[in-house]
């Protein structure tokens, strides 16, 4: 049987249709080649999904995205995936979009309830939520900073304000005074060190003899000290306590009454007597000088001595 070439021109075309067709599909997420279930799910917003974007279940590729529609009624996104592989999953796990970078996308994955045992049939529709990003993650680490950027820069343009007006021209005026000031006290003391190493190398000797005289004084003392440790201390400070008990006992005799020295001491009347005594003797010898003819008498003649007068100066 010949085929005609309109014939298989037609067919061609069918076939390179057929196969647009296939192909573009394939792109959306549909393959007809294989079994699919279909699963729904709402989201207030996609957060970047795209159509074949893929489902994973545990990260393993199990579908892609086919179609994302926006429901009239509340404005809501509805996304329709497709599952390929026969794994099975509750009604009730979720529908997470995760993901999504400064270059990849945003991922559609199944989290598995596995404590229901109502498993979900193709059309089902499953709760759906949307993880942070890395986007999401880095903007709520980045506000915080960002907020504490600004605040450090109005701080530090205060802190600039409040400079400028403290450096004024007269402040800056005084503060190369003193830089001034402390450079010529930098120089003094420059000079004054070198004067110092001057005196010191000019007596490097006198001050050797004078560390030698000081050894020579540690020794000696230190030498003073082992023949104070060799002292019988003990011995010296039992004379010592034994002269004191002597001396105190002395002390105690001559204040009372036992003893001439005690009386002497301690007795009034006999301080009187004497003291009286001591002036009836002074009277007589005063008396002795003045009157000598009275005391001492020779006589050729038998002449009696003149009857006796008191001294004018007598002390009463």
């Amino acid at each position: 049987m010949k085929i005609s070439k309109e014939a298989k021109t037609g067919l061609l075309a069918v076939f390179a249709i057929a196969t647009f067709i296939l192909g573009y599909n394939y792109l959306k997420g549909k393959n007809f080649l294989k079994t699919e279930r279909v699963f729904y799910a709402v989201y207030d917003n996609v957060e970047g999904l795209d159509l074949s974007s893929t489902v994973t279940i545990n990260g393993l590729k199990v579908g892609k995205i086919q179609e994302i529609t926006i429901l009239e009624r509340n404005a809501n996104l509805l996304v329709t995936f497709s599952v390929e592989r026969d794994f099975e999953f509750s009604k009730t796990s979720l529908a997470r979009i995760y993901g999504g970078g400064i270059i990849g996308g945003k991922s559609l994955a199944i989290i598995p309830d596995f404590e229901s045992n109502n498993m979900a049939q193709s059309g089902d529709t499953l709760v759906g939520n949307v993880e942070e990003g890395i986007m999401e993650l880095v903007n709520d680490r980045l506000t915080p900073l960002q907020q504490k950027i600004e605040a450090t820069v109005v701080s530090a343009d205060s802190l600039l304000n409040s400079f400028n007006q403290v450096m004024n021209e007269e402040t800056r005026e005084n503060l190369r005074q003193t830089l001034k000031n402390f450079n010529e006290t930098s120089n003094s003391l420059k000079s004054s060190s070198v004067t110092l190493e001057d005196i010191l190398v000019d007596n490097k000797s006198k001050l050797n003899s004078t560390f030698e005289n000081l050894d020579k004084t540690a020794a000696n003392f230190a030498a003073f000290s082992d023949t104070l440790s060799s002292v019988e201390i003990g011995n010296m400070v039992k004379e010592i306590e034994s002269t004191l008990a002597n001396l105190n006992a002395f002390s105690e005799k001559l204040n009372s009454n036992d003893g001439s020295i005690g009386r002497l001491l301690n007795d009034d009347e006999l301080y009187k007597n004497l003291d009286g005594a001591t002036r009836q003797l002074e009277e007589l010898l005063q008396d002795i000088k003045l009157n000598p003819k009275r005391y001492v008498h020779i006589s050729v003649f038998g002449k009696n001595p003149g009857p006796y007068q008191e001294p004018e100066n007598r002390d009463d």
